[in-house]
């Protein structure tokens, strides 16, 4: 294949680099600058690089500038060659480097289709070059997914439209591959039409026995590090109560009856995934109080009873206690909703994670992730499933004093373990230099959006493979949109900008409230007092919350609920104002463990007492 006309020629070659003469100003149509992809004519083949840096040629000997010419560096990044039958293709890497003089050319639009145009069964299509907008651009969807993906850019570019564009065709080109998105930030459910379940705390059901002994630990204390001595009581009495909790051996029944077996004969651990109750859980604990003989010691057990309590009747933890021994081992229907088995034209999940407790997230992120990986272990890989992880420097951070180990665990073992098992990972942050460096080097295709900080940026080039590291010194400069595509999944490292999305499928967080500046102007005592109610009821449990106050209307609260939802979703100068409403008795909150008379509290003379 020949290219256009010389207008340059080259100066000095390295291993994976030239520096290339050409006049200032270009030649006719010709505008060499940085970013764009050139051609040198070596023998046999027709090199290709991009220019990566440019300047006017130093005059010798006087240290003045020659104004008529300029050189660049020239990043070599593969090869045209012709076949035995005489047809181009393209490779990677380079082969027939060129020689001092060889002339180097602009590239027509027909090899830019050459190198880039990978249209096929196993390829999708997710926008199109920068260089040249009439050529799309194509990414290689297996080496993409089975291989890992990451993106990053900083928040404003464009990244959550990406992946819903990157999500949207995974999911057409790969019908039968599951997908299972952590959403952080409830943006995506109305991306994907009705191919993606939503799940959220309002529907999702994760029984507490399905977590292991760390993330249940995590629970109990609240996302605190948890009390050695109580720590200690809860290993030695969980796989007892596992052991309780046993099916009847006989053939033919589904009944549950209580056995008292050392855990040690039954093979039950505290990780074993089978049920318990948390009634039994706090009957052993009581037992073993009740046997101590000197009663300073009792502290401890108390407030291990009162945590597990506490965690029990909060009712923002209502998705996995609540209801979590009805219908015995539920295991397989958990798994079956999860990870849409089967899919029933819905492949995917979105686990929208704004409405959990705080304290309890990094566990739940931890739980699913673990599970995904250990069902694709013990399934053989028979179902492959995407795991694509928003704001992953949350849960994997590159300082390992912070955030919670299984999850880092969990999010780790995927990446280097879950492609031989058919779970497959995809890393979204905006600050991937907080990202655990080892994560994303098991990530072969990289998508690097705008990023202005330095240290972000050289994660980013220390993790590209190829002879291409200069080129992320155009990530500070990209536009909305944007963005350099490195790895296994493209041909060559490539500046796309992804596909437009229709209105109605653009990500749009659902958990914050966007609102004009000055529309507190329209606030008034009514909606504060609707306000104050949905935070209360938030933590009160579902019967209080339903129970009519003062002999009132069950309706009140909905409607309370619906006033305040009304004005959480749009504020606006022109809303009506609402009318105020007088204020009522407080209303009746239920005792429970979370009464601060009921906790021991120890004291220096080492006897529990009350704080009154």
């Amino acid at each position: 294949m020949r290219p256009v006309d010389a207008f340059g020629r080259v100066l000095s070659v390295t291993g994976a680099q030239a520096q290339v003469r050409f006049p200032v100003g270009g030649v006719d149509d010709i505008r060499a600058t940085v970013g764009k992809f050139l051609g040198i004519r070596a023998e046999g083949a027709l090199v290709i690089g991009v220019i990566t840096k440019i300047a006017v040629e130093p005059k010798g000997g006087h240290g003045l500038a020659r104004e008529e010419f300029a050189v660049g560096a020239l990043d070599m990044l593969g090869e045209i060659k012709g076949n035995d039958t005489g047809k181009p293709f393209f490779q990677r890497g380079v082969t027939e480097y060129p020689m001092i003089g060889d002339a180097v050319s602009a590239i027509t639009q027909r090899e830019l289709k050459l190198i880039f145009d990978l249209s096929g069964p196993g390829t999708i299509d997710i926008g199109a070059l920068q260089q040249d907008p009439s050529i799309h651009a194509y990414i290689n969807v297996d080496d993409m997914v089975r291989k890992h993906f990451a993106v990053f850019g900083t928040t404003g570019v464009g990244k959550s439209s990406g992946i819903a564009v990157l999500l949207r065709q995974i999911l057409e080109a790969r019908p039968d591959l599951r997908v299972f998105l952590i959403d952080p930030h409830n943006e995506y459910n109305q991306c994907f039409d009705d191919r993606a379940q939503t799940m959220s705390p309002k529907n999702l059901k994760l029984p507490f026995w399905l977590f292991n002994f760390e993330e249940i630990v995590d629970v109990f204390f609240r996302g605190r590090p948890g009390v050695e001595d109580e720590v200690e009581i809860l290993s030695e009495v969980i796989p007892i109560a596992k052991v309780m909790f046993q099916p009847n051996a006989g053939p033919g029944t589904s009944a549950r009856r209580l056995v008292r077996n050392d855990p040690k004969s039954s093979g039950v651990t505290v990780d074993t995934p089978v049920p318990y109750r948390l009634e039994d859980l706090i009957r052993l604990i009581d037992e073993r109080m009740g046997k101590l003989e000197n009663r300073a010691m009792w502290a401890k057990y108390h407030r291990l009873i009162t945590r597990i309590e506490t965690a029990r009747n909060d009712p923002r933890y209502g998705f996995m206690f609540d209801n979590a021994n009805v219908g015995g081992d539920t295991m397989v229907e958990t798994l079956a909703t999860l990870f849409r088995l089967p899919p029933n034209g819905m492949p995917m999940t979105i686990m929208q994670l704004a409405g959990f407790p705080a304290e309890v997230v990094d566990a739940v992120v931890s739980v699913l992730l673990r599970m995904a990986f250990e069902f694709g272990l013990w399934s053989d890989g028979a179902f492959p499933l995407l795991c694509v992880c928003e704001e992953a420097h949350r849960y994997a951070p590159s300082d390992r004093t912070i955030g919670f180990g299984p999850t880092r665990k969990a999010v780790s073992r995927i990446a280097k373990e879950g492609r031989k098992y058919g779970v497959f990972l995809g890393l979204i942050t905006q600050r991937p230099a907080e990202l655990d460096a080892t994560i994303i080097s098991q990530c072969s295709t990289l998508f690097a959006m705008r990023m202005a900080n330095d240290r972000d940026q050289a994660i980013v080039r220390s993790a590209v493979s190829d002879a291409a590291g200069s080129l992320i010194g155009f990530v500070p400069s990209l536009g909305t949109r944007e963005v350099f595509a490195f790895g296994e999944g493209v041909a060559l490292p490539t500046r796309l900008r992804f596909k437009e999305l229709a209105p109605q499928h653009i990500p749009h967080s659902h958990a914050i409230t966007r609102t004009s500046m000055d529309s507190a102007r329209n606030v008034d005592v009514g909606f504060l007092l609707a306000v104050v109610e949905r935070w209360r009821g938030a933590t009160m449990s579902n019967q209080a919350r339903t129970r009519p106050m003062n002999g009132g209307d069950t309706d009140d609260l909905a409607e309370l609920d619906m006033m305040a939802g009304s004005e959480f979703s749009r504020l606006r100068p022109d809303a009506p104002l609402l009318a105020p409403v007088a204020p009522g008795p407080s209303p009746s909150i239920r005792k429970s463990a979370t009464n601060p008379e009921t906790f021991f509290f120890p004291v220096d003379d080492g006897k529990p007492r009350l704080r009154r």
